[in-house]
C-alpha cells in the first residue's frame, strides 16, 4: 500500500488480504476542519503489476469536547444600560463534525441576564448575552456568569467558561461596524505588509467614548493574529506571514473598542480567501521500477508505475506528463495522478544496452513550472544473436614435412552477446580424408580456435582438402555458425630426380653407339627424368658432369639430350664413359647422376666392351639393346628426316 502520507494508518496482510486499522486515527489532526475527511491509498498487485486506487472515508465519533479559546471572558456594562442591550459573547470550538459539534449554549441562571443566539450573514450562529433588568452597579458591581457549550453527540460533552461582567457607570454607546461581516481575497504569494482589507466602525459617544481602536478578539485562533497585523487606529489589516493556500479561507474576528474609561466593544467577522499562485513544482515519484528487462520483452510490457503530484489547487495543481519520442517506451496514464511506463517497441541491446529516460511534469499554472526525474532503465541480454566468422571460408596454406603437434592457423569467430551467450567454444565438423578421419590429421582447442597438426602431411601424396569449423555459443537454445576451410599442402623439395632413361640394370652401364661418320650435333640419346615435386622443386636441368673427351659431347641443359659436339676423328677413342647431371630448382637443390658408355663404331659389334673399370663382365647386345637405341632415335623429333631414317628394324627383331 502506497500513500503520500508521512504515516501508515493501516495494516495489509499480503498472504492473505486482511486489512486492519495500524495506528489509531484522529480525524481532527488528519484533516483539520474538512467537512469529510478522506484518506487515499494506492494499492499495487504484483504478478502482474497493477494498480488500485483505495479510498478511507474517516467517521467522526464525539471524542472532543466543546472548548472556549479562554477561560475567563469580561464585559464591561453601563448600568445605565437598558433592558435587551445586547453583549457578544465567545464561541466555543468543536472539532468535531455535524451533529458532534457545539449544538446549544447554556448560561447559568441569573435574573439580570439572558442567552440568546444571532446569526451572521454567512450563516454561522453565536451566542450573545441580552440584558433582562437594569443593572445598578452600586448594588452589585461585579456578575459572574458561567457560559456552558454542548454539543450534540451521544453521549454529549460540553464545555464552559466564566463570563465576568463588570457594571461601568458610563460610555453608554458600544461601536458598531459598517458590516458583520467582511470578505477578502489575497494572493498565497503576497509580502509581508500587503493590505487585505479594512474594517470601520463607528461609535455616537463623543471624545475619548467615541475614540475607537482596533484589535483581533479572543476567538480569532493565535496563528492568524501573528499571520495578520491590524492596525489599532485605521482597522487596515495586512499580512505578516507566509501564506498556505493549503487553508483557503481563513477565519478571524475583529474587536473594535472605545476608549472611554470603561470601554464598549463590537465584533465583526473577517474572512480571508487566499487565492493561489503556481508556486509548487510537480513531484513525480517512482512507485515501482522494474529493471533491467530482457530484450526480447514484447511490446506493451510494464516497466515502471510513477505517481505525480502537484499541491497546488485547481489549474495550477493539473500535471501533463510525456517522455521523449524516439525511444521504445510510452508513458500511459492509468488513474488519477498515476502513470505506467511501457514498451512500445522492439529492444535491441546489442544497439542499446540501457536508456536513461528523462520524465517531464509540466503543470497547467500560468506561468507553468516543469519538474524533470530521470529513470534508468538497463536492458539485459537474450541470445539472440549466433557467433559469426568474418568469411565464410579461408584459405590455409601448410608446408609438407610439418612437425605434428605444431599450430597450423587459429580461427575465430564474434558473438555480439554477452556473458554465456557470447562465449564461443569450437569444434571439428569430422569428415573422411583419403580414408582417414579428419581428427587423424588436426585437433582443435575448442576455447582459442587454434587448429593443431596430428600428422606429418605429404603434399606427394595429398594436396588439399577442405573441413569445416563450427563455432557455438554457450546460450540456451545454442546458436551456431560454420566456417570452410580449405587446405593447401604446400611443396617442399624433398625428393630428387628420378632417371627413367636411360636405365641400368644389376648396376651396369648403359651403352649408345655411335657410328664414325656422325656429324656435329649427332644425337647419341635423350635422358629422361622426372621429379615428384612441384613447381620449380621439379623443374629439372642436364648437365655434362663428367666425360672422357669433354671436346667430343656436350648435353642441352633443358631437354636432356646428349649430342656430339664435332665430327669424328679417326684418333677419337673407340669407347667413351660421360655422366650426366640432372638437378632440380629447389632450394637447396637435389639431384641425380646416370654414367653412359659410347662407342664409336662403324658396325654392329658382336659384344660391348667394359666401361665401367671396377665392374666385371660385359653387356652383351642384344636385340632389346638395339631396340631401345632405335627408339630413342625415332623421339628425336628435331633431328633432319635423313638421320631419321638412318635405322631400321629387321624382321627377326
Amino acid at each position: 500500500m502506497i500513500t503520500s502520507s508521512s504515516k501508515q494508518y493501516f495494516n495489509l496482510d499480503v498472504s492473505t488480504g486482511a486489512l486492519s486499522v495500524n495506528e489509531p486515527i484522529d480525524r481532527e489532526q488528519v484533516c483539520e476542519l474538512k467537512t469529510t475527511c478522506l484518506l487515499n491509498y494506492e494499492l499495487v498487485l504484483e504478478s502482474p503489476l497493477e494498480l488500485y486506487k483505495m479510498e478511507f472515508k474517516i467517521l467522526d465519533i464525539n471524542d472532543n469536547s466543546p472548548t472556549f479559546p479562554l477561560n475567563e471572558y469580561h464585559l464591561n456594562v453601563a448600568e445605565f444600560l437598558s433592558p435587551g442591550a445586547r453583549f457578544t459573547l465567545p464561541n466555543a470550538q468543536d472539532f468535531d463534525e455535524g451533529t458532534n459539534s457545539v449544538q446549544t449554549y447554556y448560561l447559568s441562571p441569573l435574573e439580570h441576564f439572558r442567552l440568546e443566539m444571532q446569526t451572521r450573514g454567512d450563516g454561522s450562529k453565536y451566542p450573545e448575552l441580552v440584558l433582562e433588568k437594569p443593572l445598578d452597579r452600586e448594588q452589585q458591581s461585579t456578575h459572574r456568569l458561567v457560559i456552558t457549550a454542548k454539543d450534540g453527540g451521544n453521549p454529549e460533552r460540553s464545555g464552559d467558561a466564566q463570563v465576568i461582567v463588570t457594571v461601568l457607570d458610563t460610555n453608554d454607546n458600544a461601536p458598531a461596524f459598517e458590516h458583520s461581516l467582511y470578505r477578502a481575497s489575497i494572493l498565497e504569494n503576497s509580502p509581508n505588509g500587503t493590505l487585505v482589507t479594512k474594517v470601520h466602525a463607528t461609535d455616537l459617544d463623543e471624545g475619548q467614548n467615541g475614540e475607537i481602536r482596533y484589535s483581533f478578539s479572543n476567538s480569532t485562533s493565535a496563528d492568524l493574529q501573528r499571520l495578520f497585523l491590524i492596525h489599532p487606529q485605521t482597522g487596515e489589516v495586512k499580512v505578516n506571514g507566509i501564506l498556505d493556500v493549503q487553508r483557503p479561507v481563513l477565519e478571524m474576528f475583529i474587536e473594535a473598542t472605545d476608549n472611554g474609561a470603561f470601554g464598549m466593544s463590537s465584533t465583526a467577522k473577517l474572512l480571508v480567501e487566499v487565492t493561489d499562485v503556481n508556486n509548487n513544482a510537480p513531484e513525480v515519484t517512482i512507485t515501482s521500477l522494474s529493471s533491467p528487462i530482457p530484450e526480447d520483452a514484447a511490446p506493451g510490457t510494464v516497466i515502471a508505475l510513477l505517481s505525480v503530484l502537484d499541491k497546488d489547487p485547481g489549474e495550477n495543481g493539473k500535471v501533463t506528463c510525456q517522455i521523449p519520442a524516439n525511444i521504445p517506451f510510452q508513458l500511459k496514464p492509468s488513474f488519477d495522478n498515476y502513470y505506467s511506463l511501457v514498451t512500445v517497441g522492439l529492444l535491441d541491446r546489442e544497439l542499446v544496452n540501457e536508456y536513461n529516460i528523462t520524465i517531464t511534469a509540466t503543470d497547467l499554472g500560468s506561468p507553468p513550472i516543469v519538474t524533470q526525474k530521470t529513470v534508468l532503465v538497463q536492458i539485459s541480454d537474450v541470445n539472440d544473436n549466433p557467433p559469426k566468422f568474418a568469411r565464410q571460408s579461408c584459405d590455409i596454406s601448410v608446408t609438407e614435412n610439418n612437425h605434428p603437434g605444431a599450430s597450423l592457423f587459429q580461427v575465430s569467430a564474434s558473438d555480439l552477446d554477452i556473458s554465456g551467450n557470447g562465449q564461443v567454444s569450437y569444434a571439428l565438423r569430422d569428415i573422411d580424408i583419403a580414408g582417414s578421419s579428419l581428427s587423424s590429421f588436426l585437433s582443435l582447442n575448442s576455447e582459442n580456435g587454434n587448429v593443431y597438426a596430428k600428422s606429418t602431411f605429404d603434399y606427394e601424396q595429398l594436396r588439399s582438402f577442405n573441413f569445416q569449423v563450427v563455432a557455438k555459443d554457450n546460450g540456451s537454445p545454442a546458436l551456431s555458425a560454420a566456417l570452410t576451410v580449405n587446405i593447401f599442402i604446400a611443396d617442399q623439395n624433398d625428393n630428387a630426380p628420378v632417371i627413367l632413361y636411360p636405365g641400368a640394370r644389376n648396376g651396369s652401364v648403359a651403352v649408345e653407339i655411335v657410328p664414325r661418320l656422325a656429324d656435329a650435333g649427332y644425337l647419341v640419346t635423350k635422358v629422361v627424368a622426372d621429379d615428384a615435386d612441384s613447381g620449380q622443386n621439379a623443374w629439372l636441368s642436364y648437365h655434362l658432369q663428367q666425360s672422357s673427351d669433354s671436346s667430343l659431347f656436350r648435353v642441352l641443359p633443358n631437354t636432356g639430350e646428349l649430342r656430339t659436339t664435332r665430327s669424328m676423328r679417326s684418333t677419337d677413342s673407340i669407347k667413351h664413359k660421360v655422366v650426366i647431371l640432372v638437378k632440380d630448382n629447389g632450394e637447396p637443390s637435389l639431384s641425380s647422376t646416370v654414367a653412359l658408355g659410347i662407342l664409336l663404331a662403324d658396325s654392329l659389334p658382336q659384344a660391348l666392351p667394359d666401361f665401367d673399370d671396377g665392374m666385371e663382365g660385359q653387356e652383351q647386345l642384344t636385340s632389346l639393346n638395339l631396340y631401345l637405341i632405335i627408339s630413342l632415335a625415332s623421339i628425336s623429333f628435331n633431328e633432319p628426316l635423313p638421320q631419321r631414317l638412318l635405322f631400321r628394324v629387321l624382321p627377326s627383331g
